[in-house]
C-alpha cells in the first residue's frame, strides 16, 4: 500500500476515533465520501484505491469529484459542500504527517465551498399536523409506531438521528417528563414532554416491552429503524394525508419538516429564539433565526405597526381644552 492508504487507515482510527472522538454519524459520513472520492479515481484514472499516491489526488481531481456528485448523482450544492468538508479534514490531517506535499495539500485546501441560494424553512400548520396524524393506520402496528413517531418529532423538534438513536431508558416519565437525547457535537440536553405526547409515547413503549437499551422505534424483528425508513413511511403518510388536506399535495415532506414545524410551533408561541435554540440543540443562535424569516405572522404584526404612506403627518393636538390642561402637566 502507498503512503495515501497508511494515512486514511490513521486518520479514522487515530484522528476522529481517538483524539477528536467523534459521532459514528460522521465517521459514517466521512467513511462515505471517502469510499465515492476513491472510486471515482479508480474510474478516472484506472489506478485501484490501494495504490493510490497523493499525486492523484490533485486540485483537478478533487473538484471533478465534486462535479460528478452534482451532475452525475445529483447531489445537492449542501451535500458537496459537506463532502468536500470531509476532503479537507483528511488533507489537514495530511498536512501534518506528509510536509512534503504540503504545496499540493495547501492548493486542496483552499478549494472554496460553493455558494447556494438558502430556501425558506417549510413547516406544517395545525390543519397539515392534524390530517398527517391521522394517516398512520392505528389498527396496525406499524402504524402506532409511525404515529408515535411523527407526533413526538413535531412536539420535540429531534433530528431525525436523535429520534432513531432514542432507547426505551431515554424515556423519562411522570412529574418533569422528556426524552434525553444526545444530539451534534456530543451534546447531551433533555427535551420536555406534554401531556398527550408523553401518554401516547406510554402507550407505545407499553406496547414495544422492550428493555432500556434497545431502540424506541424499531422494526418488527427488534432492530432500529434507518434514516431511510423513515422517510419512505412520511411520504406514504404524506400521500395518505393529502386525501384529506389539498395544502398537502405536491408537498415533499421529511423528518426535517417535523422540526421546523416544533421551532415554528415555539416561535408562534412567544417563545425567546435563545430558548428555541437550547430546544433544538443548535450551537449558535444564528441558526434560529431562519425560523424569524419564515414566519409570515411576524412580518405581519410590524407591518401593522408602521403607519400607511396614506397618513398625513403633524404634530398631536387635544381637541379640548382640559384635555390640553392635562397633557401639559
Amino acid at each position: 500500500m502507498t503512503a495515501i492508504a497508511a494515512t486514511l487507515q490513521s486518520f479514522f482510527t487515530d484522528r476522529l476515533a481517538r483524539h477528536r472522538q467523534v459521532s459514528p454519524h460522521t465517521i459514517a459520513s466521512y467513511r462515505d465520501t471517502l469510499r465515492l472520492l476513491l472510486q471515482f479515481l479508480r474510474q478516472r484514472t484506472g489506478i485501484t484505491p490501494s495504490r493510490l499516491d497523493w499525486a492523484d489526488l490533485d486540485p483537478d481531481s478533487i473538484c471533478a469529484f465534486l462535479d460528478h456528485l452534482e451532475s452525475d448523482r445529483g447531489n445537492s450544492t449542501r451535500t458537496r459542500n459537506a463532502r468536500l468538508t470531509a476532503i479537507r479534514s483528511l488533507f489537514a490531517y495530511a498536512a501534518l504527517r506528509h510536509p512534503e506535499h504540503a504545496a499540493l495539500i495547501a492548493r486542496v485546501l483552499a478549494i472554496p465551498a460553493k455558494r447556494f441560494d438558502k430556501a425558506t424553512v417549510t413547516f406544517l400548520d395545525e390543519h397539515e399536523v392534524t390530517a398527517l396524524l391521522h394517516a398512520p393506520d392505528r389498527n396496525r402496528w406499524e402504524g402506532r409506531r409511525d404515529f408515535t413517531l411523527i407526533l413526538v418529532a413535531i412536539q420535540t423538534g429531534l433530528r431525525v438521528s436523535e429520534l432513531l438513536s432514542l432507547n426505551c431508558g431515554d424515556v423519562i416519565d411522570g412529574v418533569g417528563a422528556h426524552l434525553r437525547c444526545q444530539g451534534k457535537g456530543r451534546k447531551h440536553r433533555a427535551v420536555p414532554l406534554t401531556g398527550p405526547v408523553e401518554n401516547a409515547m406510554q402507550a407505545w413503549l407499553a406496547e414495544r416491552h422492550a428493555l432500556p437499551d434497545q431502540p424506541v422505534f424499531a422494526t418488527r424483528t427488534g432492530r432500529r429503524l434507518s434514516p431511510d425508513a423513515v422517510q419512505r413511511r412520511v411520504n406514504l403518510h404524506a400521500v395518505t394525508a393529502a386525501e384529506h388536506c389539498p395544502s398537502l399535495q405536491g408537498r415533499r415532506l421529511s423528518p426535517h419538516t417535523f422540526r421546523h414545524t416544533s421551532a415554528m410551533n415555539l416561535l408562534h408561541s412567544g417563545v425567546d429564539t435563545t430558548v428555541i435554540a437550547l430546544w433544538l440543540g443548535h450551537a449558535d443562535v444564528r441558526s434560529t433565526n431562519a425560523y424569524l424569516h419564515a414566519d409570515l405572522a411576524i412580518k405581519e404584526r410590524a407591518l401593522e405597526r408602521v403607519a400607511p404612506i396614506t397618513t398625513e403627518t403633524g404634530r398631536y393636538r387635544p381637541p379640548d381644552k382640559l384635555l390640553a390642561f392635562l397633557e401639559s402637566l
